[in-house]
């Protein structure tokens, strides 16, 4: 498939795979490209790659995006889509950095705005998201003994993460999202 040049001015842009330039001071809605989403988070290791195996946000997103009541599917699986563009950077490093979190909030309602998800994180997507960080440290993370106060009372899921390739994330993600965009389209933006 052939895209469409879309050309940033200044010296803030990246280059996106679908030929984009995407301005990171003021990303343009016109720049964001679903496959790109899904390109950059299957390659984009959790916890800043020191987990055990690989693996990617794209996983951490599509698993997301199942274990949430179905309204807020479409809002799991794209949680994280700024990390497609901003990469992934550790709590700890976001809280020093805040010129980081400035530009990811901009960046969040953008991405909020071009595939129509609600302004803040519903809370049902942030409860998936803790549960998913507890289960994530249970499977995936080297076991050191220290609890993460962010996890007091989650229970992670039953099932193990079994980690997927990045092929096979970026493959799951953008049929999760067809799935999902069939579903709330059908519908005029409303759950089927």
């Amino acid at each position: 498939m052939v895209f469409p040049v879309v050309r940033a001015s200044g010296g803030s842009w990246i280059l996106t795979n679908s030929r984009r330039h995407l301005d990171l001071s003021t990303p343009d809605p016109e720049a964001i490209e679903i496959g790109d989403i899904a390109l950059g988070l299957s390659r984009e290791c959790r916890f800043s790659g020191q987990t055990r195996w690989f693996y990617s946000v794209a996983q951490h997103s599509v698993l997301a995006s199942r274990i949430v009541p179905e309204k807020f599917a479409l809002e799991a699986l794209l949680h994280d889509a700024t990390e497609a563009y901003l990469r992934d950077l550790p709590s700890p490093l976001k809280r020093l950095v805040p010129d980081y979190a400035r530009i990811e909030k901009v960046f969040d309602r953008v991405l909020r705005k071009c595939f129509g998800l609600p302004e803040e994180m519903s809370a049902s997507v942030s409860t998936a998201d803790r549960i998913l960080l507890a289960t994530e440290k249970r499977d995936l993370m080297p076991d050191e003994g220290t609890p993460w106060p962010i996890l007091e009372g989650v229970e992670p899921l039953p099932e193990r993460i079994v980690p997927w390739t990045p092929e096979r994330s970026i493959c799951l993600f953008l049929r999760r999202f067809a799935e999902l965009s069939r579903t709330f389209s059908a519908n005029d933006g409303t759950e089927n």
